[in-house]
């Protein structure tokens, strides 16, 4: 939910680390530093006006104690895209980053650009424990693969390698299994996954993502879901030219890649291979053929998500119309 401040409201900037947190208010030329621990955030709350609006950057998990206990406190909260910011900051002319910087271009974001934020609230302890063992997995699995590498050439180690692999196989499935559980966990969670997994190519790792997803966020249509995604295609046109395309990647990496691996799994399906070797034929590459497909994928995800019915195969025909 958008909203309008008082103008003399202050908007706070803070820039946040594992330890420590960097404070700026806009409009002062100071910042104030804190230990990131929930006594002192608590006694740093008390001192601010209750009026303050609070912007973090999205960290790996470091902002949520802040950003929870500030909402607690009825505070307004944003959590910003850490991209966003950053062309920000270019575009204000930042020579430097520094801990001190950062917080003082959070504070001027925020100032100036709020009308166009949308209000943070905490996600369900269902969703938040969700998001966090699919970030955990997709870790685990790059560790995985970087192990594999790394030893690939050394054949003296094959069976302890072999020994690893295994535990470390026994590790995912034993997150997949409370991945589904706590899919589940969500309001009708099990039942919108079930459905999503009828799509050809979802399977539970993007359907436990995109179930999290639409529950959590108020898209207002498909198209918002695709922008969210980064799979939006940034056009770079200039007068009579028409550049090149790319993504926009400015959502979640992990959702991306499970829709290109879905997208992927999709292509080899009877269902999905015409419409796969259709993009084709227009002379795309493989990457940008598969990208499309996700693309449909998803909007579909989200068109039975909305109105609640379960997979008609027919409706690719459709969906084929809209890239």
């Amino acid at each position: 939910m958008k909203q309008t401040f008082h103008p003399d409201t202050r908007f706070v900037g803070v820039d946040v680390a594992s330890t420590e947190l960097v404070v700026n208010v806009y409009g002062q030329p100071q910042t104030t530093s804190l230990t990131n621990n929930r006594s002192c955030v608590l006694a740093w709350l008390a001192k601010l006006p209750a009026d303050a609006v609070i912007a973090v950057e999205a960290t790996s998990n470091y902002h949520e104690l802040l950003l929870g206990l500030a909402h607690d406190t009825g505070r307004v909260c944003y959590l910003l895209n850490p991209k966003d910011v950053r062309h920000y900051a270019k575009s204000t002319g930042a020579r430097s980053k520094t801990d001190r910087v950062d917080a003082m271009v959070i504070a001027r974001y925020l100032a100036k650009e709020h009308a166009h934020l949308h209000v943070w609230h905490p996600p369900s302890a269902a969703s938040q424990t969700l998001d966090r063992l699919l970030t955990r997995r997709a870790k685990l699995i790059n560790a995985k693969g970087a192990i594999q590498k790394s030893l690939a050439g050394l054949p003296d180690l094959k069976t302890q390698v072999g020994e690893v692999m295994n535990k470390l196989e026994r590790l995912i499935d034993c997150i997949d299994t409370r991945i589904e559980k706590a899919t589940k966990a969500l309001p009708e969670g099990g039942e919108q996954a079930t459905r999503l997994r009828t799509i050809p190519g979802i399977g539970l790792l993007t359907s436990a993502m995109l179930t999290n997803l639409f529950i959590r966020v108020p898209f207002t249509g498909a198209d918002a879901v695709v922008a969210f995604a980064g799979l939006d295609p940034r056009a770079n046109d200039s007068g009579h030219k028409r550049g090149r395309r790319s993504l926009s990647k400015r959502g979640p990496a992990e959702l991306r890649r499970l829709l290109y691996n879905a997208a992927m799994s999709a292509a080899r399906t009877k269902l999905w291979k015409p419409v796969y070797e259709h993009e084709r034929k227009k002379h795309l590459p493989t990457t940008a053929a598969l990208v499309i497909l996700a693309r449909k994928i998803l909007r579909i995800a989200f068109a039975l998500f909305k109105t609640q019915t379960d997979f008609d195969p027919s409706i690719i025909q459709k969906a084929c119309a809209k890239p």
